[in-house]
This record gives structure tokens, C-alpha cells and sequence, in this order.
């Protein structure tokens, strides 16, 4: 199983001096913390870490320093991202030699991730699921709301929603043959914000396993905030979700 970390993108969002990859959380950064929640999940074979060229030989002095790269249980290595998401993924599974594998695609952002739950995106995978997302009840009511006129236009069901996570587990295959007809189409018709929904539009099911409230997105300083505060505490795996 090989797991493809997204570190690539800039974060702006975040307010951060560097790529919110490279932003350090306590005593190590997002990007560190994601890699080795992967080695923890004792379900991985090998990690790429995505990262964009101009910050490629950073992170690889960094990973190095910091015993990433060579921490003795998986090997891990840097592959070039691109300018979108989309971009980045594709890069990374192109860099995969085993056409047999599973995949699992995780954001660096969701640095605290907690390695059972990756454990189960993974074994969702292995039992035959050619896709499989971690997600959590939606506890928010949602709108949908016309842009232009900033009115409301519906109110979908609320048990009917879901939030999803990261990492997101596919077989290898299918997600190659997914991205070739999304980036080899004129107008896809939509833009892949995760890998999910590229799989959805290809046809493929996607099934969905328990998530975790740990596995939350750093995108904004708040988040950054909540993150900070979680890693102070001394048992912070009270957040993790039992699995059914």
C-alpha cells in the first residue's frame, strides 16, 4: 500500500510566511506529522510526499533532519506536485510502479490524524472497495445559495450529508483510469476538489467508512489554534472514534 501526501499547495489561507505544509505544529511541521501518522498506521508500504519544485530541496533537507526520510520502518521520497491539487495527485500516481497497488491520498493539512483511521480507509480498500472515504455526520445546517444574488435557494437534508476526510483509499487502476479521462477531457463539467468526486464522475461507487474529529483540515489561523491547543493536551487520542 503506498500512501501520497499532499504537500504542494500554498495555503494562503493560513496567513503562514511559508507553504502551510512547512508550518510547524509544536515541535514538527503539518507535512511531518502527516508522514508519520502514516507509518503509525502499520498499513503502509511506502509514503511520497508531494511537494511543489521550489520548495523540493527544503523539504527534503527537512524530512531528512527530522528523521522522516529515513525512519526505518517505510521508505519515503519527494515527488514534484503541480499547480493544482489535481495536478499534484496525478504527478504522484504516475510515480507508482506497482499498477496492482492501493492508494491512499491524504492532505498534509490534516496533520493530526490519528492512525486507526487510516487503518480503516486502508482495510475498507483491501476488502475489495475501489474507493473508500472517511467521513463525519455534517452538524451545521447547510444552504445552498445563489452567488449572484446572495439569496438561499435550498436546504439540503441534513442526514443525508456528510463531511469527508483524508487520506481517501482507492485501487490504483481505477484511479489512473479516472485521471486520464478527467485531464484528457476538453470540459469535464466540474473541478476535482478531491479524489472522491473524480471517481464518482468516472462511475465508480465510493464507500464510506467512520471518520474522526482529529482528522480536521488546518486552513485557517483558528484551526491553527485548535491544533496548537490539542497538541498541549496529554492524551489527545481521547478524540479518536471508536470503529464499528
Amino acid at each position: 500500500m503506498i500512501a501520497l501526501v499532499a504537500a504542494a499547495g500554498r495555503g494562503t489561507r493560513l496567513g503562514a510566511r511559508v507553504p502551510k505544509a512547512f508550518v510547524t505544529l509544536r515541535d514538527r511541521s503539518l507535512v511531518e506529522r502527516s508522514a508519520l501518522a502514516m507509518v503509525n498506521s502499520a498499513v503502509v508500504d511506502e509514503i511520497i510526499v508531494l511537494v511543489s519544485p521550489d520548495m523540493a530541496a527544503f523539504a527534503a533537507d527537512l524530512l531528512r533532519t527530522r528523521g522522516v526520510l529515513d525512519n526505518g520502518e517505510v521508505p519515503v521520497r519527494l515527488v514534484h506536485g503541480g499547480g493544482e491539487r489535481a495536478d499534484s495527485v496525478w504527478a504522484g500516481l504516475q510515480a507508482i510502479t506497482d499498477d496492482d497497488a492501493v492508494v491512499l491520498i491524504h492532505d498534509a493539512a490534516r496533520a493530526l490524524t490519528p492512525p486507526g483511521m487510516i487503518a480503516r480507509v486502508a482495510h475498507a480498500v483491501l476488502a475489495g472497495a475501489p474507493a473508500a472515504v472517511p467521513v463525519l455526520p455534517v452538524a451545521d445546517t447547510i444552504k445552498e445559495v445563489d452567488d449572484a444574488r446572495q439569496t438561499v435557494v435550498g436546504t439540503p437534508d441534513r442526514s443525508r450529508l456528510r463531511a469527508v476526510q483524508t487520506p481517501q483509499g482507492f485501487d490504483l487502476a481505477r484511479l489512473r483510469r479516472a485521471n486520464e479521462a478527467y485531464f484528457a477531457a476538453a470540459d469535464p463539467g466540474f473541478t476535482a476538489t478531491d479524489d472522491a468526486s473524480l471517481m464518482e464522475w468516472h462511475g465508480v461507487p465510493v464507500t464510506c467508512v467512520q471518520g474522526d474529529p482529529m482528522a480536521f483540515k488546518v486552513t485557517t489561523p483558528i484551526d491553527m489554534m485548535l491544533a496548537r491547543t490539542i497538541t498541549d493536551e496529554a492524551e489527545p487520542t481521547i478524540f479518536e472514534v471508536p470503529s464499528d
